[in-house]
């Protein structure tokens, strides 16, 4: 018996939070892992990311209507960040995920810091040379991914600040940056979990609609209150995964 009234709150939960900063699958994992506990991990996975695309693809074509993207280095970034990801899947046969965890709940902390104390952090877009900024893209894109393919947790948050902090973009270019990114990886994701066992498409879609509402709704709240929103709820995103990461490490 599958328990509509907790997944689909969820999924609709998990993209409003996505469509602002990212972080949805904290909340659609944990509740798929719920419902389904002797279903396959990759399954699992695969499932989350069918409905998780519909809300970043949702939210990246409003973002893309009424939010100028600096598309000289969003691309750039995401084409990296494919062969990265695919990378960083592979890295998971010699380097134990377990060991990185210290590290990422450091980074974490110190993101959660800079921009806490950084009030102006993002709150307007400077003006940067797209042109000289490719390379640059492209190698955050390729490290961003590296560590999506890897581990996972935060990659959202990562691209934000990434695309705030050093390419001068403002929290609503930076938010809608990452979605493009963030959709392209998780095509690439979905490609391979269904390459490597069946995913409950059934669910994905349903639970996909009500992440496309979600979405919808994240995105609206976004654009309407501004960057200064976007910081709040990425500090708040950013917070509650150090916590969930401390836990698991504890």
């Amino acid at each position: 018996m599958i328990d509509w009234y907790i997944l689909a709150p969820a999924a609709f939960f998990a993209g409003m939070v996505d469509a602002v900063v990212g972080g949805g699958g904290l909340i659609q994992i944990p509740v798929l892992l719920g419902q389904f506990p002797q279903t396959a991990i990759p399954t699992l996975f695969g499932t989350n990311k069918v409905a998780s695309i519909a809300g970043t693809g949702a939210a990246l074509w409003r973002y893309a209507r009424a939010v100028r993207i600096p598309w000289g280095i969003v691309l750039p970034a995401t084409a990296a960040a494919l062969p990265g990801a695919w990378l960083g899947a592979a890295l998971v046969a010699w380097i134990s995920r377990d060991a990185m965890r210290p590290l990422i709940i450091v980074l974490m902390i110190a993101v959660a810091l800079y921009t806490f104390l950084r009030k102006d952090l993002g709150q307007q877009s400077k003006h940067v040379s797209q042109r000289g900024e490719r390379w640059k893209g492209a190698l955050f894109g390729f490290v961003i991914g590296l560590y999506d393919g890897f581990f996972g947790p935060g990659t959202g948050s990562f691209l934000i600040f990434g695309f705030v902090r050093v390419f001068g973009m403002d929290f609503i270019q930076g938010s809608a940056g990452a979605k493009v990114v963030n959709f392209a990886t998780n095509l690439s994701a979905i490609a391979f979990f269904a390459s490597h066992g069946p995913i409950l498409w059934q669910i994905g879609l349903i639970m996909a609609a009500c992440n496309l509402a979600g979405s919808y709704f994240g995105t609206r709240l976004a654009l309407k209150h501004g960057a200064g929103f976007i910081r709040k709820a990425f500090l708040g995103v950013v917070v509650i995964l150090i916590g969930k990461q401390l836990l698991d490490l504890l």
